[in-house]
Parts: C-alpha cells; structure tokens; sequence
C-alpha cells in the first residue's frame, strides 16, 4: 500500500481478500474520504449501503448454507444431500445468487467491484433491471426464513463470557455509527485502535488483538447482542421468537445471527430499492493533502478497521488494519482447546469434527471454514 495514491489504493486492498473485497474497499473508502474531509452525498451513501447488503447476503450464504448446513445434518458436505435437502440447496444457491446480482448490479462485480470510488460511484444501476432485482430479493427472503428456522433448531452450543465489541447504529447498516460493546462501552470508531492491545503468538503466524486487556468476540453474534432492537421492522415482526435468543454466549447462535442478517439485509434492499430513483451528480473534487484518516465498517466477519497516513501529493505513507478473524483468534483458539479437552476420551474423528464445527460457527475466513483440520496426534 505504501506508495500508492489514495485515490486508488481501494482497488488494491480490495485484493486482500476474495470473499470480502467489497468490504476491504469499503472501509478504505471510507477512510480516505474521512481523511480528505469529503462528504458523499445521500446517493452515494445508500448505493454504498446496498452494495454492502449485497456482500452479507452472498456471503453470509455462502458460509452458511454450503459450510455450516452439512453438520447441521450429519453429513460431511452438500453434495451429500438427497430428497428434501437437495431442494435446500436449490433454495440456498438462490439465496446467494440474490445477492451476487444485487452487488453486480449496485458495484459492477460481486468481487473487486469497479463502481464504488472515493466520494461517488463511477456508474449509476442500469434501472431497467429493477423489477428483476427486486423479484430475486423477494423470493431469496422466503427461502431465508425457511434457513433462520433450520438454523434455529440447531442444539450445537459452546458458551463463554466474554465481551462482545462492534459498530452499531440506529439502522443496522454496516457502516457508520460508534463502537459499542456489551459493557455499555461506547467509543468513536476513530478512537477504535486506542482500546486495542495486539497480541504475539509466538507458534503461530497469526496476530490477536485483546480489547481494554480481555478476550472479546466480533461478528454477526456480537452485531445482534449489541443491536437486535435497529433490525429492519419487517424482519423484527417475522422472527420475534428468535430474536428473543439474544443477547447469547452460545458461539454457534453465530449462524442463527448471520441467518437473520440475510433477512435483514434483504428488507433493507427491497425497501431502498423500491424508492430508489438515481441522478447523476458531480464528482466530488478530489484535493489529496498531507493527512490522515480512520475508516471502520462491519465486515461479515466483524469489525473492520482502517487507518491510513498521506502525504501532500495524496500518497500512502502507512497503514494499519485491523482484521476481524484476527481480532476473533485469540477467543477462538481458546475455545478449541476446551472443545479438545473435554473430548479427548470420544476418539481422533469425533475430536476433529467437534473443532471443525467450532470453527466453522466462529467463520474465521472462507478458506478456514471448509472442512480442513489435520490434527497432530502425540
């Protein structure tokens, strides 16, 4: 990143992660904007909200449906599925090809979008294929309730006090608002890093981060135990019953959480959508200037943070980024040596699966949430 102009630099940090590059060029957007003092307007502000949308459905999904599902039924993947569950997994590609099309038709690609750009988008939707979008939403929403009720009957559990930390606000957008967390901490997410302590694994090349000195967890399940009360009305008034599973401690009612967020997201969508009359705006004037700024969104996964320094000519300085599956890794890698512990007298393959089944419920990344696990037996 260093080196690079800031006006660009979002497309790059988009290639950080295939399954979350909107996400990655959302947040730095979001942060050059903050540190060139620019204002997008309205417009830009809920294109940008719908192509985040658009991101959750597919890939909270895509985790869902295709990864989680199998354990949910005993079997070791999708293709697996016979009779009744193969009509699941019709129902469950059609949830996630709604939101692929949404994110297509807003950003221009469901991954490494080209539209979104600092202060505006570089192309407006076509709006001929309204109707069509409108209809693939609104027919992903009654699969998506029938998926809330799968996940809901799910009797996994793993729970642990800890503390659950993310960015809320009075619409349950993905962007904007403060950084509140379940001890009724609230911080201005420019002052997100202040709080943070980075962890050294000394066997692992991964990093962890401690929040105020504690473990703590970021996500779907922190996102509803903080702010289930903002969920669109729509989705409130058909889930009542399982939103009253929240606030939980209950790792695996991460699905559930990311369930709901498909439903919510897609009343989000539908109800923008149908009011939704675009113009054509000026660009923003662009003046890069020496400065800095900070960018916070929510990432499927969690709390996303960025903070880049520029100089006078607008380049990249330095940067810093807080991932959510790191912040996750020091909570996690916790957990899995319960789940061990507790199961070592049940057999390698009992043992193996009982970790996958944890991970997977955390979604650390796409990657990690297959069915991956080698364990080193001693």
């Amino acid at each position: 990143m260093r080196g690079k102009s800031c006006l660009n630099v979002h497309q790059l940090v988009s290639r950080i992660c295939g399954t979350c590059s909107i996400a990655h060029m959302t947040a730095c957007v979001e942060c050059v904007e903050n540190a060139l003092n620019i204002n997008p307007s309205s417009q830009t502000k809920l294109l940008r909200n719908l192509t985040m949308d658009g991101l959750m459905i597919r890939d909270h999904a895509m985790h869902l449906y295709l990864f989680c599902l199998p354990d949910l039924f005993g079997v070791d993947s999708v293709l697996e599925f016979e009779g009744e569950k193969k009509e699941l997994l019709k129902k469950a590609l059609s949830v996630k090809s709604a939101g692929n099309e949404l994110s297509k038709w807003i950003a221009g690609r469901a991954v490494h979008a080209p539209f979104p750009m600092i202060g505006h988008y570089a192309k407006l939707p076509d709006m001929s294929r309204k109707n069509e979008i409108l209809k693939a939403l609104k027919t992903a929403r009654e699969h998506s309730v029938e998926f809330i009720d799968v996940f809901a009957d799910c009797k996994f559990s793993l729970k642990r006090d800890t503390q659950f930390v993310g960015l809320a606000n009075e619409s349950y957008n993905f962007i904007g608002g403060a950084i509140h967390t379940s001890q009724k901490t609230c911080i201005p997410p420019e002052h997100f890093w202040d709080h943070l302590h980075r962890i050294v694994i000394p066997y692992s090349q991964a990093t962890g981060f401690e929040f105020e000195g504690q473990d703590y967890l970021v996500g779907a399940l922190a996102r509803l135990n903080l702010n289930k009360q903002n969920l669109h009305s729509r989705t409130r008034k058909t889930i009542p019953k399982y939103l009253a599973t929240f606030p939980s401690n209950n790792i695996f009612h991460n699905n559930l959480a990311q369930a709901i967020e498909i439903l919510n997201c897609i009343d989000s969508s539908i109800d923008a959508i149908e009011s939704f009359d675009p113009k054509e705006e000026p660009k923003p004037e662009l003046k890069p200037k020496a400065s800095s700024g900070v960018g916070v969104i929510e990432a499927p996964r969690g709390t996303l943070y960025y903070k880049l320094k520029i100089d006078n000519e607008g380049k990249v300085l330095d940067a810093n980024l807080v991932i959510p599956t790191a912040q996750n890794q020091v909570l996690m890698e916790k957990d899995v040596g319960r789940v061990v512990q507790n199961n070592l007298s049940k057999g390698k393959e009992f043992v193996q699966f009982e970790v996958e089944k944890l991970i997977r419920a955390y979604d650390p990344c796409m990657s990690c949430a297959t069915h991956f696990l080698r364990i080193n037996w001693l």
